[in-house]
């Protein structure tokens, strides 16, 4: 009888999640760490056992559109508002230093100011889904702390829209009139619907009542909303992953989020795996041991700034040294998004390959390295990390 040559390697790959994930917990570290090694071990600096590398990356990018969905459905959009200036003044602040920090260091190493941009904005992001990750695990999501966190976490998801144009004008694409007309529209649309939310509009879904009885149709118009705004968004040339957002807003918004999470949370957990199989498959184990040194360096260097850039920022807008320091430490890894502002840079021939392979060794590093660095700060978070109120608009 004939046998479909993938089934052995999906056989292989689910043996090594599941060995893998469980090292991983047993060691209390995020399944993020876990998929990541496993994606090394796939790939061609392990057993090479995948070579179309490109349809399983692109598998993943859903990962990415699912994680911002649920992120918009455990958001607490009034309790966030009361605390917009961190969550955006904070994240344009910290935008700004990271740029001005790697400016000083392409002023020392002669780099192009394309190089730099791309750079500042890179480490600027953190990860959605190993802060989310780590903040579910520790109970933390309603603290104060959680909030400043996911606040920043979500703007910043906004933000890489901007990046993204930015890069993209770099390069010499330069947005025509009517994609700017329909990044305008879009914007503003986007704004004046969370702004409805965060005023205790209420919202219901089409068919909300017959859909709690049928699970088939449950995942059906799940994925609907979820992909639907996600692809409206992508229209109108925003990120398919703020559409997204803007979906999981609108489900928490009409209440709706019990069967939406039942419905959806097994193809979450494989899309978002995959999305970071995928990255694990990227790295060139071989290539990034002829610049461990750098890696080691630069790895270091971007926990210890991002984390005394988010704390000072934090500190400066009212907050206790204790939560400052704390918060910057979930942030102080670099996230899922500079892939794609990797990718993006490699493309616009802003970076070469080698530079590439060596920039996403350094955010997997940080994604690796990131729940022991903020291991080290949580037991100096305090008290005030749990009771410290959110500051008023």
């Amino acid at each position: 009888m004939h046998m479909d040559p993938i089934m052995p390697l999906l056989v292989a790959s689910i043996f090594l999640v599941l060995l893998v994930g469980a090292i991983a917990k047993k060691a209390g570290l995020p399944h993020v760490v876990g998929y990541l090694a496993v994606g090394i071990l796939l790939g061609p600096s392990g057993l090479h056992l995948f070579e179309d590398e490109l349809a399983i990356q692109r598998l993943g990018e859903f990962g990415v559109v699912m994680l911002l969905f649920f992120a918009g459905m455990e958001v607490d959009l009034p309790k966030l508002v009361t605390g917009w200036k961190v969550a955006v003044i904070g994240t344009l602040l910290q935008v700004a230093l990271s740029v001005a920090v790697v400016a000083l260091l392409g002023w020392f190493l002669d780099w192009p100011t394309p190089r730099v941009i791309l750079f500042g904005f890179a480490i600027s992001l953190s990860s959605t889904a190993l802060v989310l990750s780590m903040l579910r695990q520790w109970g933390e999501l309603e603290t104060p702390s959680g909030i400043d966190a996911i606040g920043i976490l979500l703007v910043q998801d906004v933000v890489v829209v901007g990046m993204l144009i930015v890069l993209g004008s770099m390069a010499g694409d330069t947005p025509q009139t009517k994609t700017l007309l329909l990044q305008l529209a879009g914007a503003a649309g986007t704004v004046t619907f969370v702004v409805l939310l965060a005023r205790g509009a209420k919202l219901k879904l089409p068919f909300g009542e017959s859909l709690r009885t049928d699970h088939e149709l449950q995942v059906f118009a799940a994925f609907g909303l979820c992909f639907g705004l996600a692809w409206v968004s992508a229209l109108l040339h925003l990120s398919s992953a703020l559409g997204a957002f803007i979906a999981g807003l609108a489900v928490a918004a009409a209440r709706e989020t019990d069967w939406v999470h039942r419905s959806l949370e097994p193809y979450r957990v494989l899309l978002v795996a995959v999305f970071f199989l995928s990255i694990g498959m990227m790295l060139r184990l071989e290539q990034l041991a002829e610049h461990w040194v750098a890696l080691v360096v630069v790895v270091l260097a971007a926990f210890v700034t991002n984390t005394l850039i988010n704390a000072a920022i934090l500190r400066g807008l009212g907050r206790s040294w204790r939560t400052s320091i704390y918060v910057g430490a979930l942030l102080s890894q670099i996230g899922e998004f500079s892939f794609v502002l990797a990718a993006v840079g490699l493309q616009a021939n802003v970076i070469t390959p080698t530079t590439h392979q060596l920039v996403i060794g350094v955010i997997a590093g940080t994604l690796i390295l990131g729940p022991a660095w903020v291991a080290i700060w949580r037991p100096f978070r305090g008290a005030s990390a749990r009771v410290e109120g959110s500051l008023a608009a």
